[in-house]
């Protein structure tokens, strides 16, 4: 039995509802599934009644935005089994207010270089919980400026370096590891070999303030996937891995349990969720 517990839906910056992934889960007998949009758990409850109906266990997640502010580095870090859900969705609403107000700011820059308006780009938000780059890029190309989502005209417009950037205000990383803790969740490091995460990861290992680190993931690479191995090793942590699923508006394609997390893993994920915080 084998599970893929890291992937996005249109309540974040997915192109697909979340009651199609969990059916699309189904299709490519995925045992388990975790949502984990960014920053939002909106979308749980949609993919759990469907699992319900469907036969897919839903593992409640979230992936929450962070900043290493020691070391200057953004840290992305999975939330599994929250207790508190609604003390965790009032601190995530301040992220989603400060990114809508980040591309805000980005929209102004563009509308000055393509006829393009707020009202048209919240067209393609309206199911999300914020404002995403994906949103933007979509309105772009229905005003016929591109004919994708992903590619040389975002990264020139709205990717880090491009001419309309505005970086996003996020919280600490600890900060954020703390309120995980807080709600009675369990904090794993989130692709580390996209953010040069392994030195925060050991740190946080041996202060023992996470239980896992992703590991089969597309950014991770070999190297990256043998730090991890030996750290978890040493700490007696979780490997888990996850496709990063985000259907068509991902960087390239990696359709979903194309990485996965082993039944063992996700045991004893569900075995510490049950335990007393």
């Amino acid at each position: 039995m084998v599970g893929d517990l890291h992937t996005h839906s249109r309540k974040s910056d997915g192109s697909m509802y979340a009651a199609d992934i969990v059916a699309y889960a189904k299709r490519v007998r995925l045992d388990y599934l975790a949502l984990t949009d960014h920053d939002t758990m909106a979308g749980v409850p949609l993919a759990q009644e469907a699992g319900k109906e469907l036969g897919v266990c839903i593992i409640p997640g979230v992936e929450i935005s962070t900043k290493d502010y020691q070391r200057g580095l953004p840290v992305h870090m999975l939330c599994y089994f929250p207790k508190d859900t609604e003390t965790l969705r009032k601190e995530l609403d301040k992220t989603l207010l400060s990114r809508a107000e980040t591309k805000k700011q980005m929209i102004e820059k563009i509308r000055k270089i393509y006829p393009v308006t707020w009202e048209y780009i919240e067209r393609f938000s309206r199911e999300s919980e914020s404002i995403y780059e994906s949103h933007i890029m979509q309105a772009l190309a229905d005003h016929g400026y591109t004919n994708t989502v992903i590619g040389s005209l975002k990264d020139d417009l709205i990717s880090k370096g491009g001419s309309c950037y505005v970086p996003n205000d996020y919280p600490d990383t600890r900060e954020v590891l703390r309120l995980i803790h807080d709600v009675g969740g369990l904090a794993v490091v989130a692709h580390p070999g996209q953010f040069h995460s392994i030195p925060l990861c050991a740190e946080l290992a041996e202060k023992k303030q996470i239980v896992g680190i992703e590991y089969a993931h597309p950014r991770n690479t070999e190297e990256v996937r043998a730090s991890i191995q030996s750290i978890c090793a040493k700490y007696g942590l979780i490997m888990t891995g996850g496709s990063d699923f985000h259907g068509q508006f991902a960087k390239s394609p990696h359709p979903l349990g194309s990485f996965l997390t082993q039944e063992p893993a996700i045991q004893k994920l569900i075995g510490l969720s049950k335990k007393p915080t």
